[in-house]
């Protein structure tokens, strides 16, 4: 599996930006989402979606990001970001879990996509 991010950019505070990511597997994947790595801190969790549309969201972004999937494409995901802050400013990574049963052992696997940077500016 293999996720191809786009849409990362520099825009003012109070701005908004779209993350696209799409994910080449032919079956529709369990979970998509995106993390997020600021300078000189831990990834974080930003938002996530499930195959069935139930979505996540750290309470940072709340009532400002919205995250969907696009049912036609499968396995599209975006990150619709608005009233951005200084403080969202990280290289933004997406995310995909795939589970599978094998042998009747329940197994996770976890796909990264490349980072892109979003800036926001003050």
């Amino acid at each position: 599996v293999q996720l191809q991010a786009s849409g990362g950019g520099t825009v003012q505070a109070g701005g908004s930006l779209r993350l696209s990511c799409a994910a080449s597997w032919f079956l529709s994947l369990d979970v998509m989402g995106w993390y997020r790595q600021a300078p000189g801190k831990e990834r974080e969790a930003v938002a996530n979606i499930t195959s069935g549309g139930t979505t996540e969201y750290a309470d940072s972004v709340k009532g400002r990001f919205t995250i969907s999937r696009d049912n036609a494409k499968k396995n599209t995901v975006y990150l619709q970001m608005n009233s951005l802050k200084s403080e969202d400013t990280a290289v933004y990574y997406c995310w995909a879990l795939r589970k599978v049963v094998s042998g009747g052992t329940p197994l996770d696997y976890d796909y990264w996509g490349q980072g892109t940077l979003v800036t926001v500016s003050s």
